[in-house]
């Protein structure tokens, strides 16, 4: 307890008093019951201090050890940061926001003029408690004898405590207020030294002298902290387990301890696998049941012999067992380096989802409770059967959607709230609801995601430390890479810079990489680890395919490397690539025009696949777009009967797409038996492109860069046991959607060319083979890739040659603005790699919305595409319906037993409805509702259409989403 006669021997009786009176949470917002500045400072601690114990990396613990000045001491130091991060409401900036408080503060002689507080406040709107706290923290840590330079990094992490990280100009008070929202006079210094002094020597340290570190952590360290102080600080302010407490005798540390214990059981908190012994050989069989195959084997070997935390990049064909590599040498890097948990990102949402599946069965495999700890982590995932029935066992909401935000007094950036009827248990068998709100998933011991994910955490957004701190301490698997453009890869290698500089180990897979996107990669992630603006390094070429590289920066600041390549576990597959002409409307065609040569492309490629599956087979096509691929599949339908022809694209309903993808892996998967004679074909977009497991006899491809157009070829023959009828045991391929021209370049689909570039495509063009021509998979994988990727203008015909080069100029000068536009949004512009500390990380330059939708955007270089939920409205009636029947009302008003089909029915538009679907609104009975407040309503008539301005669309839910 507080021991008010001892503290009546240090400080003055207004000191002393002042400590019982001043408010850290109002009782509105402490279960009833004031809650003072120091009880709240002292919950924080309690909270950081099973932080500590039960979810921190070892790899965390000990470089804050380090930090601290030894074995042991970085845990008083972590507590400690966590618990000063309300120092700054010792001021009238907060003081006076609370109409009760302030009068009680007042009374005892703290005063200050509430005119020059307002119009200070009025000319600086974000001067508030966090940056007055990072202004006392600077000086009285200075006034203790702190160095500058210990001084410089621990400021910025109060004053960045709701989110954003100001400059030191931003932390002045400003000075319209004359000194009254800092407090003027000696008093209200003795009061701010008094609530900092307790505080510390309450937490076991005998002065602020006592508790500089000895050394400065890393930027990335510092962020990784903030992120951490901020979780302590939402715990510890949850007043169900934190009621108020305003007397100052019952305030204590034990007491803290008490409440923070109870909380942490109550939330269900669960660490990762902490400590991990080094698996021996016989894991992989263990986690797999099978033997590592020769490539796995390199992986393996590789993350034993890395010398410290580094970048390990797995090149290996389709299906050679990547994940499997990347799970057992995760597994590895962790024992060795002090990881405590995994994150594993994928290019989409709909590969994440059966990534998901494996990671928590891998994971099962190492300890059985650690499948239910497993977090998925994107805007659908409400709709992932698995991942709903996890939570359904729980009781806790599957979409993270009922967790709101609170804040004292309106600030709205601090959602820390969650349902009381979601509690959790000691004993859960899913993850803690607490990891389920906004901005926290990644702060979960293990979660599978997009890519997005990582790339938001090299976003200059509020509350990025948050997605720091969830990514360090962990292994980062990245999957398909490849798949990441010119755009993407800015954020991409910016965080590898932290991640590098933060010691977290990476492994990224990929099927198709290009060599200089190996460089960037190693050398991004290596700056970082260096700490340099720039560190040019050349990264050694594989020997061979499929191959690892691994790259680390051990004490000496020299790169190591080891580099290895292994032959694949399968022969090399020769797959016979043909071409379909395709007639290419001009830029002058009318419509009519445009639609005949569509039909008569469909029917080519209808042709074709009469031909080929004449005597049965599976066949899979995929098109460069939504409107292609409607086009043909309504070709095919017509030929072949609903029953034998799928579509799946990303302009269904998320119920149905979630129902198409899993009917097409059943169908398609390696584990359906293929009935004789039978005949399926699957029509997609991009989609069925990367990670998803499925096994065609024949592929139909739109042309596209080569080393996606190999993703697409490793659709085909994946599975050696499949059955397949004799005219289809060598696998074809056939690439349509563009048009050779002879003496000229060939001429691409304008969709093709609009996502690709013409010069990509060239290119590839350049490497198809003649008629009846083969490529060796994966023998000829990297070869391919290199050439197109290359700098080599002899690779196009002398014919092509001119084209080509002012498509390179064309391709270089977008891909230069799309950098450019990129870089706007980067959590640290350039020139700035080399800074010591936090302050100022938010300043200046562009920044996005914390929401998924406008990160999406911002990351992947789109409009913010816009969601509708879909609703019927039949002529003559007043009510609305959902798409099977369901009648809602006049209003719009779900029930509860109809909430999950009309989500369901939410549909993404095209990116150029986005102003269009601006006029869109929720319906009238949705507003205020917590799932459906914000979503809009597009309303279709009987026949399933509605107009988006001058463009009618339609929907089925055969056809999906399309323009009429």
């Amino acid at each position: 307890m507080v021991d008010l006669q001892e503290l009546g021997g240090r400080f003055d009786p207004l000191t002393v008093r002042a400590l019982g009176a001043l408010w850290g949470k109002s009782r509105e917002r402490a279960g009833g019951t004031t809650s003072l500045l120091l009880a709240h400072s002292l919950d924080t601690a309690a909270v950081a201090e099973l932080l500590w114990e039960s979810l921190l990396a070892p790899s965390t613990r000990s470089a804050l050890d380090e930090v601290a000045g030894g074995r042991g001491r970085g845990r008083a130091l972590f507590v400690w940061l966590c618990g000063i991060h309300d120092c700054g409401k010792a001021t009238p900036a907060h003081q006076r926001l609370w109409p009760e408080g302030a009068e009680a503060v007042r009374r005892l002689g703290l005063a200050w003029v509430e005119a020059a507080a307002l119009a200070g406040v009025k000319r600086q709107k974000r001067w508030r408690h966090d940056w007055a706290g990072g202004l006392i923290a600077k000086e009285l840590l200075a006034e203790a004898g702190w160095s500058a330079h210990q001084v410089d990094w621990v400021w910025p992490l109060v004053a960045g405590h709701h989110g954003a990280f100001p400059s030191l100009r931003d932390v002045q008070e400003p000075s319209s207020a004359k000194g009254q929202l800092r407090g003027r006079g000696t008093a209200w210094r003795q009061v701010q030294q008094a609530v900092l002094e307790v505080f510390t020597r309450e937490v076991g340290f005998a002065a602020l002298a006592d508790v500089e570190p000895v050394a400065a952590p890393s930027r990335a360290l510092q962020l990784q902290l903030s992120g951490l102080v901020v979780m302590a600080d939402w715990i510890a302010s949850d007043e169900r387990y934190f009621v108020g407490m305003d007397d100052l005798r019952l305030v204590s540390l034990d007491a803290s301890r008490g409440r923070a214990a109870s909380a942490w059981n109550a939330l269900g908190l669960q660490s990762g696998w902490g400590a991990l012994d080094l698996p021996g050989p016989e894991a992989f069989g263990d986690r797999f049941g099978c033997s590592p195959r020769p490539s796995q084997a390199m992986v393996d070997k590789a993350a034993r012999r890395m010398g410290g935390p580094g970048l390990l990049v797995f090149e290996g064909p389709m299906g050679e067992g990547k994940t499997e590599g990347a799970q057992a040498a995760a597994e590895i890097l962790a024992a060795r380096f002090g990881a405590n948990g995994v994150f594993v990102g994928m290019p989409t949402q709909a590969t994440s989802d059966p990534m998901f599946t494996r990671t928590r069965q891998w994971l099962k495999a190492i300890d059985a409770e650690l499948a239910s700890r497993v977090v998925l982590l994107h805007g659908k995932r409400a709709f992932n059967s698995e991942w709903k029935a996890l939570l359904d066992h729980s009781g806790a909401p599957s979409g993270g959607e009922a967790f709101g935000g609170v804040d004292e007094f309106g600030l709205g950036e601090d959602p820390y709230g969650i349902e009381p009827e979601a509690c959790g248990v000691t004993e859960r068998q899913a993850p803690a609801e607490w990891f389920l709100g906004p901005k926290r998933g990644l702060l979960a011991p293990f979660v599978v995601g997009t890519v997005d994910q990582l790339l938001f955490a090299a976003t200059r957004t509020r509350h990025v430390m948050l997605r720091m701190a969830g990514l360090a301490g962990k292994v980062v698997i990245l999957d398909e890479v490849h798949a990441c453009d010119v755009y993407m890869s800015q954020f991409l290698r910016e965080a590898l810079r932290w991640l590098g500089q933060a010691g977290v180990p990476v492994i990224v897979l990929s099927a198709t990489l290009a060599p200089a996107q190996r460089q960037a990669l190693v050398e991004a992630y290596l700056t970082g680890a260096a700490s340099r603006e720039e560190f040019p390094i050349d990264v050694p070429t594989p020997p061979g395919y499929p191959s690892v590289t691994a790259a680390w920066l051990p004490a000496s600041g020299e790169p190591q490397f080891h580099v290895d390549a292994e032959d694949s576990w399968r022969a090399d597959l020769g797959v016979v690539v043909r071409t379909i002409p395709e007639a290419v409307p001009g830029p002058r065609s009318s419509r009519d025009e445009r639609k005949k040569l569509r039909v008569e492309a469909d029917a080519k490629v209808g042709d074709l696949l009469a031909d080929e599956l004449v005597h049965g087979g599976t066949a899979l096509v995929i098109r460069n777009s939504v409107a292609r691929a409607q086009s043909l599949y309504e070709e095919l339908r017509g030929r072949f009967g609903e029953g034998q022809v799928r579509l799946l694209h990303g302009r269904f309903t998320v119920a149905r797409r979630a129902e198409l993808t899993e009917e097409s892996l059943r169908l398609l998967g390696p584990q359906t038996p293929r009935p004789r004679g039978g005949r399926l074909i699957l029509v997609a977009t991009q989609l069925a492109e990367q990670s998803f497991d499925v096994d065609a006899d024949v592929l139909v491809t739109d042309v596209a860069p080569v080393d996606l157009l190999l993703q697409r070829v490793g659709r085909v023959h994946r599975h050696e046991q499949t059955w397949r009828p004799d005219r289809l045991r060598v696998p074809r391929v056939f690439v349509t959607g563009f048009e050779p021209r002879e003496g000229r370049e060939p001429v691409f689909d304008f969709v093709g060319e609009k996502i690709y570039g013409r010069h990509l495509l060239l290119r590839t063009a350049a490497v198809l083979p003649g008629e009846g021509g083969v490529w060796s998979v994966p023998g000829d994988v990297p070869g391919l890739v290199e050439r197109v990727y290359g700098p080599d203008a002899s690779l196009l015909p002398e014919e092509w040659r001119a084209a080509g080069e002012a498509a390179l100029r064309e391709q270089e000068d977008r891909d230069r603005a799309r950098a450019d536009d990129a870089r706007q949004y980067l959590l640290t512009p350039r020139g700035e790699h080399e800074r010591r500390t936090l302050a100022g990380l938010h300043y200046g330059g562009s920044t996005t919305g914390s929401d998924e939708g406008s990160l999406r955007a911002a990351v992947r270089d789109g409009d913010e595409s816009v969601e509708v939920v879909l609703v019927v409205r039949r002529e003559g009636e007043a009510v609305f319906r959902t798409l099977a029947g369901r009648a809602l009302n006049a209003n719009g008003d779900v029930a509860l037993d109809v909430l999950e089909e009309v989500l369901g029915l939410t549909v993404r538009l095209p990116s150029k409805f986005t102003a269009l679907a601006s006029e869109l609104k929720p319906l009238p009975g949705w507003h205020g509702h917590p799932w459906l407040g914000g979503s809009r309503a597009l309303v279709l008539g009987a026949s399933g259409q509605a107009q988006l301005g001058e463009i009618t669309v339609s929907y089925d839910d055969e056809f999906g989403l399309r323009e009429m």
